[in-house]
């Protein structure tokens, strides 16, 4: 066999990007100013911008990116930077609508004027509750009701003295009869100087004690009286309306000018067409209903008059529904809790005393996106679509800048309002922070939202490894230490953030943006500072933050590897088998993640099956790595069955895995092992092998490669290391190492090896020490090399079957 013993490895100087504490200019962090600038988020900053200072319709925002890549802290410090937010808006008042109760009316006024109207108003009805009863009961006001009265009684009384002047000439009286509780005015006869009923003249007229003709003569004029009488009521009655009508005229006049008086100062205080209007209809309802200021109120606060009954002069109350006393700038609401009734308020219902439900103007409540009118609002994506009602309603208000306020209730039988509050027009930018995910999806099956949400904001979790932004990172420390008083940390501390930047961004030529991660780091250290009784942060206690970070979340890495060291999960770190091979898998627990070998396995036999993936027969194979079978099978058929039928039945296996297998970084390790199995060659069991392939054999790069060479690593280590240990990654993951100091020492004393590949040909000559071997012209391979002999096998298998296949049909026929 063509032997192979040199292999290229990862330089040393390449195994971690190192930051240079001198090159930042600075001994302490007391040294730099504190920078309000947003930190390596160009793109979504622009975007943010371009959305706050354009106002046409639809140039709301839909912020996406990591959480803690410093979204919502950009989005307040954009907003107090841009124009609109110098706008200061109208108060928003709801009052009582005279002309349709149902339909509360809406006035705006300028900021701070809105509870001065209310007061105003408030001022307004103590004011007629006091001064109304005393205008009542002064002398001049009931004398002249005492003439307006005293000449209807006169003008009534000669009436009825007429009427029974003339009845007396008749020879009639007027009586009153008593019906029960009741008595009613009729007139009788009168004989002998006797009033006499008409049954007792008609019961003497059929004895022939008294002259039919002269009765019929007394019926003939009683019924002419009787019209008279009744003229003389109806007379009676216009004269009762025309008294009442001059009463109310001396009420109007008496009171009339103290309401004017009243209502102009206000008017001229506000100089606002609805005000006007309002107090115009107050005046009119005043003056129609001046018995409920007849009796003079108790001496009390009048905003707490019966509270066990209702207002009687609630039609005089204001609503102050937002109230921008005060304000200097326009609004930023954060939502916390988007639900529809914060969001766009409410008409609140009550029971009175006898356990009805009732509601009224002063119940309408605002929610969020009108105290943010004018504004800005913001609100977290998810939240708002999982709330019943919201989603539909925040489209259309946006659609139509207007906002309706009702009582919002899924099922309609619980609605008992019937207030319908007049529509608030509302010009507010609203910022809907989320995910990608949620972005396309919504953009994808909402038509609406792409009409709404013009505006993407992506920030991103990266920035590039140059000075300004390292400097930037320096300044963040600043920043943290300033806000939350920390200890200063010095060049060599900070240097190390910036390499932790690194680390988290997973790439040497990147830092990340998860700035909540970072401020994690800077908040730990300086605790380890105090307890060090160190007045600086430094180099060491960084260090000690993220290691104790990392033990916090590192039980399931520790069992696992107890196991390993055990032998319950069987991994070898020495010598080699045929078939076998340790691939590195990735453990997520969510706020941690770590890398373990997990050995895979090969077996070939002559078949029709192909390759069978007993993780997808078993159900625990992912859809990735499903594919990343099928590569692998492509790859051998373009490679060995150009001159053959692949006549193969091989079986894959993750051993010892029974959660699920995701990803394709381990079909490389897959070749590898069924290469052995069909070659016959030993691999080594002292190297592990990490990344995907495609079907022409390039190795391809994969994530998490700093936790898998450390898992490997810290088995061996666990095991004995031997020198000969190693890891192949793919040569395009070399730019993402940011290992281990204890990783890089161990290379450095060639105690452990990092070998980059870019091809599975030089894969297996690392793994078998053979030759991978080219093939020639004639399509065979070179003899002894890796090729040649699985080429070999696989001749071997398709001569086998084919012949299997003949006797299979002699026997048959």
């Amino acid at each position: 066999m063509k032997k192979v013993s040199n292999f290229d490895e990862v330089p040393v100087e390449k195994l971690r990007w190192r930051c240079d504490p001198n090159s930042l200019g600075f001994d302490t962090t007391d040294e730099l100013k504190v920078c309000p600038d947003i930190i390596g988020q160009r793109r979504a900053v622009n975007a943010i911008r371009l959305g706050l200072d354009i106002e046409s319709l639809g140039y709301n925002i839909f912020v996406t990116g990591l959480v803690g890549t410093g979204r919502k802290t950009a989005i307040k410090c954009l907003l107090e930077e841009t124009e609109r937010s110098k706008r200061i808006p109208d108060d928003k008042l709801y009052v009582y609508n005279f002309k349709n109760p149902d339909m509360p009316r809406l006035v705006r006024l300028t900021a701070g004027q809105g509870r001065r109207f209310k007061k105003d108003m408030e001022e307004l009805v103590e004011y007629l509750v006091k001064n109304i009863p005393a205008i009542f009961e002064s002398e001049d006001y009931q004398r002249r009701k005492k003439n307006i009265i005293e000449s209807f009684k006169n003008k009534q009384k000669e009436l009825i003295r007429d009427f029974e002047r003339e009845a007396a000439k008749e020879k009639f009286v007027l009586i009153q009869l008593q019906l029960g509780p009741f008595t009613k005015p009729d007139i009788v006869p009168v004989i002998d100087g006797k009033p006499v009923n008409f049954d007792e003249l008609t019961t003497l007229a059929e004895k022939g004690q008294f002259p039919k003709k002269y009765l019929e003569k007394l019926e003939k004029k009683y019924t002419e009286l009787i019209e008279k009488l009744e003229n003389v009521f109806r007379e009676t009655r216009n004269l009762e309306r025309t008294i009442r009508d001059r009463l109310k005229t001396l009420d109007n006049k008496a009171v009339a000018p103290l309401v004017e008086r009243r209502i102009a100062e206000i008017k001229e205080r506000y100089k606002n067409d609805k005000v006007n209007e309002y107090l115009d209809e107050i005046k009119e309802d005043v003056l129609d209903n001046l018995g409920k200021f007849q009796k003079k109120q108790e001496e009390q606060p009048l905003l707490s008059i019966l509270a066990t009954q209702a207002d009687p002069f609630l039609e005089y109350r204001v609503n102050l529904l937002v109230d921008n006393f005060g304000v200097k700038r326009a609004p930023v609401i954060f939502e916390t809790s988007p639900t529809y009734r914060n969001l766009f308020g409410t008409v609140e219902v009550i029971p009175d005393k006898l356990g009805q439900w009732r509601t009224d103007f002063t119940k309408i409540k605002a929610g969020s996106i009108i105290r943010a009118d004018g504004g800005f609002l913001i609100i977290e994506a998810l939240d708002a679509l999982i709330e019943p009602g919201v989603w539909p309603a925040l489209k259309r208000t946006l659609r139509n800048r207007k906002v309706e306020i009702q009582n919002y209730a899924p099922f309609y039988m619980i609605s008992v309002t019937a207030l319908k509050p007049e529509p608030i027009e509302c010009d507010v930018k609203v910022v809907m922070v989320g995910d990608s995910f949620l972005y396309h999806l919504l953009y994808s099956r909402d038509e609406d939202f792409k009409k709404i949400f013009k505006v993407r904001a992506d920030f991103d979790s990266v920035m590039d490894v140059k000075h300004e932004n390292i400097m930037e990172y320096a300044n963040f420390v600043k920043k943290i230490v300033a806000q939350e008083k920390l200890q200063s940390f010095d060049k060599e501390a900070v240097a190390a953030v910036v390499e932790y930047g690194v680390r988290l961004a997973g790439k040497q030529n990147k830092l990340s943006t998860q700035f909540n991660n970072i401020a994690d780091v800077l908040r730990e250290a300086n605790y380890w500072a105090r307890k060090d009784n160190s007045s600086i942060v430094k180099l060491k206690h960084v260090e000690k933050a993220i290691e104790e970070k990392i033990d916090r979340a590192k039980l399931i890495e520790e069992k696992i590897q107890e196991l390993i060291e055990e032998g319950t999960i069987m991994i070898d770190t020495d010598g080699s088998i045929v078939g076998q091979v340790n691939g590195l898998s990735i453990y997520d627990t969510g706020d941690y993640s770590f890398g373990k070998p997990s050995r895979i396995t090969a077996k070939a036999a002559v078949g029709a099956s192909g390759i069978i993936n007993i993780e997808r027969e078993a159900e625990l194979s992912g859809r990735i790595h499903n594919k990343g079978v099928l590569i692998l099978a492509g790859y051998l058929r373009s490679k060995y069955a150009q001159d053959k039928p692949l006549a193969v039945s091989a079986s894959l296996c993750f051993e010892q895995s029974y959660s699920g297998v995701e990803g394709d970084s381990a079909s490389s390790t897959e070749v590898y092992a069924l290469l052995s199995a069909l070659s016959g060659l030993p691999i080594r069991q002292d190297i592990a092998v990490t990344g995907s392939v495609n079907q022409k054999g390039e190795i391809q790069p994969i994530g998490g490669v700093n936790q898998k060479i450390e898992g490997f690593y810290d088995v061996c280590k666990a095991k004995g290391l031997t020198g000969k240990q190693g890891v192949m990654i793919p040569y395009q993951n070399v730019n993402d190492l940011m290992l281990r100091k204890d990783v890089i020492d161990a290379v450095k004393q060639g105690k452990f090896h990092i070998y980059p590949v870019k091809t599975i040909d030089q894969g297996i000559e690392i793994l078998t020490g053979v030759k991978a071997g080219k093939q020639k012209e004639d399509g065979k391979y070179e003899e002894g090399t890796v090729n040649y002999l699985v080429d070999k096998k696989l001749q071997e298998f398709a001569e086998r079957w084919k012949s299997f296949r003949i006797g299979e049909e002699s026997t048959r026929i």
